[in-house]
């Protein structure tokens, strides 16, 4: 010891930071979901200006979605598959080019048919969204910041529905609405060759340092290489994943699709007015995508199981969903908006979490497929209850009942998840 280190304590050496590339990744995906939510909501903020145009019924526009949600289910898991099997760069690119056709084509319809098939084109091809998203996370994360990765380019789909908002009005006043779709269309196109220039895998990307990719890949090697989709389907922890997204989709689906019209029923807003209703709601909705996946992750880093950190994250985000339950008996637009913003806070907390299953307990190889299971019963559950939907608000004409689902599901969805992988182990692929 020498003279200048005697009577001194240990000397602390800071570790070297392992580098950020991987976080310029989650940024592409963020302005992907961005752009999917912007594409995907258009239709909720015309209903009430295309239902006039063209005399939809309540049950007219749940068919619309109904027929969207159907093809995103179908092709959900048809795009996992694809994303394991050629990976996340060419299978994401494929959806998404797929998808912005899609939604440019909604400017050519003249009837109900017309819409629902422009609709199909979208539902197709933003399937490939999160399939694409979370395959992408897990082989460029460490499992300990897979949540809040996923959190964070999950909260893209909040400021998509921020920004619609926001350009639709101005759009559809100036140009008229096919030229809305025409122009969010061509503008989306932009990310495109922008992700295919930038995306590779860690080990094929040049700018990325030695310390980051040790980081990168610091958990257990995979053990296997290859998973059919019938193993998948025999496995607990697939079931835990499917039947959660069974469970909580169709609520985000239903506030994607119907929240204009209900606050246009319930407080008289219109086409120019939803703005900040909106975009306050799905602000709250970024802090929670945002803050379940950090919550789960600080307390993995505080030394908290995987399985604690995952379920009590989701229990808090399940507990936060209960008050929309009475959210149509508020008097008061902020009211209504603050406990649908609460709910649509706690659905992107929990989602965060539950995402991140398919990736803590499953071989690399196999996540994509999973993921894709999983959101093909996501959209089955949509369907159903858009049709639930349309029904009630046809025959009803209240948003009570859908709202007291809307307020239960979190915590059934967590008590399946928990029954199923009560240890949160590595699935026995």
């Amino acid at each position: 010891m020498t003279d200048a280190t005697q009577g001194q304590g240990p000397i602390s050496i800071k570790a070297p930071s392992p580098g950020k590339y991987r976080w310029l990744v989650m940024w592409l995906l963020f302005a992907a979901m961005v752009i999917n939510y912007v594409d995907r909501q258009m239709i909720g903020f015309l209903k009430p200006l295309l239902s006039d145009e063209f005399g939809w019924s309540e049950t007219d526009y749940a068919d619309i979605v109904f027929w969207f949600q159907a093809s995103y289910a179908l092709f959900y898991a048809i795009w996992g598959r694809i994303m394991d099997k050629i990976g996340a760069r060419f299978g994401l690119g494929i959806a998404f080019a797929i998808w912005q056709v899609g939604h440019i084509l909604h400017a050519g319809a003249r009837d109900l048919n017309h819409f629902i098939m422009a609709r199909m084109v979208l539902g197709v091809g933003e399937a490939g969204g999160f399939p694409g998203g979370i395959k992408a996370v897990t082989e460029w994360f460490p499992k300990k910041e897979r949540a809040l990765a996923t959190g964070l380019f999950n909260a893209g789909t909040n400021i998509g529905a921020i920004v619609t908002p926001l350009i639709v009005p101005v759009l559809v006043l100036a140009f008229g609405w096919q030229m809305a779709f025409v122009i969010t269309g061509l503008l989306g196109l932009i990310w495109l060759p922008i992700w295919l220039i930038l995306y590779r895998k860690p080990r094929e990307t040049k700018k990325l340092s030695a310390t980051e990719l040790a980081y990168i890949e610091q958990d257990p090697a995979d053990t296997v290489e290859k998973v059919g989709w019938l193993k998948l389907l025999t496995v607990k922890e697939t079931w835990a994943f499917a039947l959660g997204k069974f469970l909580i989709d169709p609520i985000w689906w239903m506030f994607l699709f119907w929240l204009p019209d209900f606050l246009g029923k319930q407080y008289g807003l219109d086409l120019k007015t939803f703005g900040p209703p909106i975009v306050a709601i799905y602000l709250l909705s970024d802090v929670g995508s945002v803050g379940g996946g950090w919550l789960s992750s600080r307390m993995m880093h505080r030394g908290v199981s995987l399985n604690m950190a995952r379920k009590l994250t989701m229990l808090i985000c399940a507990l936060l969903a209960v008050p929309v339950m009475f959210a149509a008996f508020a008097s008061n637009l902020w009211v209504a908006v603050l406990i649908i913003g609460i709910a649509t806070a706690a659905h992107q907390g929990f989602s965060a979490n539950l995402y991140a299953l398919p990736g803590d307990v499953f071989p690399r190889s196999a996540v994509g497929s999973v993921v894709g299971i999983g959101g093909m019963l996501g959209g089955i559950g949509g369907m159903v209850f858009s049709k639930y939907t349309g029904q009630v608000l046809e025959q009803i004409g209240s948003y009570t009942p859908i709202f007291i689902v809307a307020g239960s599901v979190y915590l059934i969805a967590l008590l399946v998840v928990h029954l199923l992988t009560p240890k949160y182990a590595p699935a026995k692929v």
